[in-house]
């Protein structure tokens, strides 16, 4: 490892385009929101029914992420949405779940592995969220910790996220993943860089270094990321986990439907994670609102927000995925029609 080079492949178009994956089974995780009561309160019997609903869709859902506000809940909170995720998932139901510690002081290897437990406990899969302690780190030293952080956990995933995401977050570089990738209990990774680019260049890596290792991405500005080998964990996927689990499936079995659904789900996350990017959350809550999903359009007090006119923008998304499934629909009708109608002999 110390004599460690990448090779970096020329960026070419037909070289990215020779990478799409055709009829290939995503997996896909929604991060999901956690709503509030217009008292203020966390809305509960929501936020269950949401991930409830999340499931039944076919997504996996990730908890105590960024879009349930991690960097603010305490740590009875966080304990909190974990009970409450598992009490509405019922046992043995995957999901993920945020091992968060930026705001508590200690030992880094302590204070991941005390997340871990809490979250292994529940039957949940941890996720490493970087803290700032390690972004001066070389990349032996980061590995050094996760390993150390790792150790007798069956699952777990890393995470790099982007300084436009929050200020702990960092893309970390090529020797570093590779590192990451040889510690045997991370299974994958959440890359959210927003660059295709360097996503491309994890997956191109992951291909050559290690197969089975997952990279899901987290860009909300490119879903179509899943065409060459990325899985995806998003926020964007709790305004709609049904439309995502179904744009999943029409690529899987190569239908061209894929192609509008995937196109106004895209249409929504330009919207939603415009700059500043941490308002999407707001976004979220006012869609998910509007779609009557949950009670309130309030955020978490000290989470940014979007401008008041946000909501119609949001509206022309949702009508532009109703119609995309009015369209689906008649399409599908006009195939069964067509193929109950008596047919001539073949010429």
């Amino acid at each position: 490892m110390g004599n460690f080079k990448m090779a970096k492949p020329p960026i070419d178009i037909k070289r990215i385009d020779s990478r799409r994956q055709f009829g290939r089974k995503v997996q896909g995780i929604a991060a999901a929101l956690l709503p509030f009561q217009s008292n203020g309160r966390i809305a509960v019997e929501a936020f269950q029914r949401h991930v409830a609903a999340t499931h039944a869709a076919g997504l996996i859902n990730a908890v105590n992420m960024d879009t349930g506000y991690v960097n603010y809940l305490s740590e009875t909170q966080k304990n909190n949405v974990l009970e409450w995720t598992r009490a509405a998932l019922g046992k043995n139901v995957p999901f993920v779940a945020g091992a968060y510690i930026e705001n508590l002081e200690g030992d880094v290897a302590t204070l991941y592995r005390r997340q871990l437990d809490s979250i292994v406990a529940m039957g949940g899969i941890p996720i490493l969220f970087q803290t700032a302690r390690l972004k001066a780190s070389s990349d032996r030293e980061l590995a050094a910790t996760y390993q150390a952080v790792c150790r007798g956990y069956q699952n777990v995933l890393a995470f790099e996220l982007g300084a436009m995401f929050a200020a702990n977050g960092k893309i970390f570089d090529s020797k570093t993943i590779v590192r990451l990738m040889d510690i045997p209990e991370i299974s994958g990774m959440k890359h959210s860089s927003l660059d295709r680019l360097v996503e491309l260049e994890r997956l191109a890596l992951r291909d050559r270094h290690r197969p089975d290792f997952r990279i899901f991405t987290g860009n909300d500005l490119g879903i179509n990321m899943i065409e060459y080998g990325s899985d995806y964990l998003l926020g964007l996927a709790t305004f709609a986990p049904e439309q995502f689990a179904e744009r999943d499936r029409l690529w899987q079995t190569g239908n061209p439907a894929y192609y509008a659904l995937s196109d106004a789900l895209q249409y929504l996350g330009d919207v939603a994670f415009r700059h500043p990017v941490p308002a999407y959350k707001h976004s979220a809550a006012l869609f998910l609102h509007l779609c009557g999903r949950i009670p309130t359009a309030k955020t978490h007090p000290k989470s940014p927000k979007r401008p008041a006119g946000e909501i119609r923008w949001l509206q022309d998304c949702a009508w532009r995925l109703a119609d995309t499934k009015r369209n689906r629909n008649r399409a599908i009708r006009d195939a069964t029609n067509d193929a109950q109608q008596p047919r001539g002999p073949s010429l």
